[in-house]
């Protein structure tokens, strides 16, 4: 019943006054409060998930949370902190599950029926909302012990996605099928040495959206520009942290694109319909959600 609760909720999507934060239910309660993952006892046999987190004493997720490098964190039924925050200014606060984004994708495209690919898992917290409203879901990370703690965070939650560490500046893997419906894209392509090339790699793989949240260069930016494929593209070199810095992109510097630069990729490969769905000022620049459609 939970699990059809979820799915109801993002199907039909909060009231747009609450967006994105907690959402309301039928009659106005809220069954998702903000930063909470609920259970789901009660769905059909053959879905039945055990949600191990309400299992762990205190003391046992205590140990849990310190075993690993969280960078983020959630909240159990019981108001229980599931993972860290970074800092005391960034993720400082519980993250919401599901995401008012993976809301309105699944309203726009129901996912029940197909298969999902995440790129950029980070610790899981998309993870485990596609995991809920998805057929299938394979989601990646760069670095390894996000994949570990995605997993973690997973199981604990009751599901079991296939998670595997791919740093996509590296290219396409050749080990596991990322072939999907959908192309969950979140947070990744603007900490990219190329992204052009890694959109005409992954894009062939995708056989209906594109879901894409980015930043891109501002049109005031200062620009250079690179080849990729033997074309000439305008980017803004953004500095990065490196491997060890959790938020930042595997080497020392990205290249951001111009939104007109992104749509226009989408549309060359194979994605001719474009929906600019967001466009949202933030403090390291502007960045949109897009998505692609195939004809």
């Amino acid at each position: 019943m939970l699990r059809d609760l979820f799915r109801k909720l993002v199907r039909e999507g909060p009231p747009a006054s609450r967006l994105p934060k907690a959402w309301a239910g039928p009659d106005g309660e809220q069954p998702f409060p903000s930063g909470r993952e609920r259970t789901d006892a009660g769905l059909p046999q053959r879905e039945r998930r055990i949600p191990f987190l309400t299992l762990l004493k205190n003391e046992e997720l205590e140990r849990l949370n310190n075993l690993l490098p969280w960078s983020c964190f959630i909240l159990d039924p019981q108001g229980r902190p599931f993972g860290k925050p970074w800092s005391s200014t960034k993720r400082s606060a519980p993250q919401e599950i599901p995401d008012y984004r993976i809301i309105e994708l699944n309203r726009r495209f129901p996912l029940s029926e197909l298969d999902v690919l995440e790129v950029g898992c980070f610790e899981g917290i998309h993870t485990v909302a596609l995991a809920k409203l998805a057929r299938r879901v394979v989601a990646a990370g760069s670095r390894i012990e996000n994949v570990v703690k995605t997993i973690v965070r997973c199981a604990l939650l009751g599901e079991s996605p296939l998670v595997f560490p791919w740093n996509v500046d590296d290219g396409v893997p050749t080990q596991v099928d990322i072939s999907c419906d959908v192309l969950h894209h979140v947070g990744v392509l603007y900490h990219l040495v190329d992204p052009v090339r890694h959109l005409r790699e992954v894009l062939p793989f995708v056989r209906q959206v594109v879901m894409l949240d980015t930043h891109v260069a501002p049109e005031s930016a200062k620009f250079d520009v690179y080849l990729s494929g033997g074309q000439s593209f305008r980017y803004m070199q953004y500095k990065e942290g490196g491997r060890e810095e959790p938020f930042a992109g595997m080497a020392d510097h990205a290249k951001w694109l111009p939104l007109d630069t992104l749509t226009s990729l989408l549309k060359q490969n194979g994605f001719p319909s474009v929906d600019v769905a967001e466009i949202r000022d933030e403090r390291n620049g502007p960045r949109v959600l897009i998505y692609g459609f195939r004809g």
